[in-house]
């Protein structure tokens, strides 16, 4: 089972909210009770539509107390993206925050608070084993609908440690989400080592050094935009006046790794490939000077190799580092086929190369294209769409819609429907209308003729037109 110690050292602090270890096992003790008060037993489902607070950390403890799976949802998922996880998961209770109750009841399903949440009876004692799962996290569907990748404990807990090389005395920060497994995995390692750790509600590019001086962080965990975001803050003589050691963000050049080195102070972790389903695949340990530009070498834990086209190939090494299948098959081959292309230089590193199917990124999301083209496809002027990538100002992604339209479309009534339906971080910035998407014979559409157009003098820019979601509506309900 696992095991918050009873000790009264400071554990967490998210969003405001401290907690010693004692204090966090005795919460999710609390709440494990009251799960099981409402029928929730091991090997039940738990989905959470909560962002970034002490809540969602219980939750997260309670269902490992309870031997129950947690299912955390983006936040932002709406509509049938919304739908699509729920149905497939199946969950016995959903726990979500107001705004959650507000998209649940959209698509008329019931949730309930934290707050409500509360029995007095103390929960059964349950064995759990490394194999158990203990959270189903969604892939971002890159390759066709998203899938519920099957973590069990063991993965939670087993991660090779060389990646960021955690040590007595080390302070952890992060604003990533706790829906996605990097957030997830600072917290399982601060509870494996015993560090404080300390998650804010979102990242903010103008607070982030001064939280960053405020907790004394040794460790920070971000996305490469978020890099990219610091480095275009003005500069000022205090920017090294931190406490960093490691910054983990990926993707992110070279270059930008020595501008931010020589800025700030931490050395740059970027140097790194994996997936939900594995973790860390390939890195350059912290100890190792590694090579600029490559993804470094295997981790301890995998046998990692290259199919004939380039496809990368894993292993376990030991039982119950990776997924145990897609919910609810809880079988899959001895080598995961993670449907992204590599090559190994002469030096024995691994460079990434590209992914065998389409794949978009904005925002720090992943963004399955099969399930946005369906969501902008259900406008009823739209009869056809296929969505590609283009080259964004500070990296990642920016979406382009092509749709094929079967009346007059206006941009403003159109944004007006992606904001209700889309998630904003999915919401293309780019829309064109084409008479016809281009085809091969058997009738797939052909995205490269799509990329290679590029922006042209017809396609809409939202932004240009001043058409965005800001960030206090990224949540809200229609009826708001």
């Amino acid at each position: 089972m696992l095991n918050v110690p009873a000790n009264e050292d400071r554990f967490l602090s998210v969003d405001g909210v401290s907690r010693t270890f004692r204090e966090e096992r005795d919460e999710a003790e609390r709440l494990a009770g009251a799960l099981h008060a409402r029928g929730v037993r091991k090997g039940d489902r738990v989905a959470s539509i909560l962002p970034n607070c002490i809540e969602h950390v219980d939750l997260i403890f309670a269902c490992a107390r309870l031997g129950a799976i947690h299912v955390p949802t983006n936040v932002f998922l709406k509509g049938e993206f919304l739908r699509y996880q729920l149905d497939d998961a199946q969950p016995a209770i959903v726990v979500a925050d107001d705004a959650g109750l507000a998209a649940l009841g959209d698509i008329g399903r019931e949730g309930i608070r934290p707050a409500d949440l509360d029995a007095d009876e103390p929960p059964p004692n349950v064995e759990t084993l490394p194999s158990d799962v203990l959270s189903i996290i969604y892939t971002s569907g890159t390759t066709g609908m998203p899938k519920g990748c099957m973590l069990p404990y063991g993965y939670h807990v087993q991660q090779d440690n060389s990646l960021l090389d955690y040590r007595d005395g080390d302070v952890l920060y992060t604003a990533l989400p706790l829906f996605h497994g990097w957030a997830r995995g600072m917290l399982f390692a601060a509870l494996r080592y015993e560090l404080p750790f300390h998650l804010d509600a979102e990242f903010s590019a103008t607070n982030a050094l001064q939280r960053i001086r405020e907790t004394r962080a040794t460790v920070f965990s971000g996305v490469g935009a978020m890099g990219l975001a610091l480095l275009a803050q003005p500069e000022t003589d205090s920017d090294a006046d931190n406490d960093l050691r490691v910054a983990f963000m990926i993707p992110f050049s070279a270059q930008d790794e020595a501008r931010f080195t020589a800025r700030f102070g931490p050395r740059v972790q970027s140097q790194m490939y994996g997936q939900t389903e594995t973790g860390a695949i390939t890195f350059t340990p912290l100890h190792d000077k590694g090579k600029p530009g490559t993804i470094g070498k295997a981790s301890s834990l995998y046998d990692v190799k290259l199919d004939d086209d380039g496809e990368v190939l894993v292993k376990e090494k030991r039982p119950d580092t990776m997924f145990k299948g897609y919910w609810p098959d809880a079988s899959r081959p001895d080598w995961h086929r993670t449907g992204d292309l590599a090559r190994i230089d002469d030096d024995g590193y691994f460079v990434f190369v590209d992914r065998k199917k389409d794949a978009l990124r904005r925002r720090g999301e992943n963004v399955s294209s099969v399930q946005l083209e369906a969501g902008i496809v259900a406008h009823p002027k739209i009869a056809e769409a296929a969505v590609v990538a283009v080259e964004a100002e500070l990296g990642e992604d920016e979406i382009k819609a092509c749709v094929v339209a079967s009346g007059d479309l206006d941009p403003e009534e159109l944004f007006a429907f992606f904001r209700e339906t889309l998630p904003y971080f999915a919401i293309p910035r780019y829309v064109e209308v084409v008479d016809a998407l281009p085809k091969t014979a058997t009738m797939r559409v052909q995205k490269h003729v799509l990329r290679a157009a590029g922006i042209t003098p017809t396609t809409w820019d939202f932004e240009a037109l001043g058409l965005t979601v800001s960030r206090d509506q990224r949540r809200t309900h229609r009826s708001d």
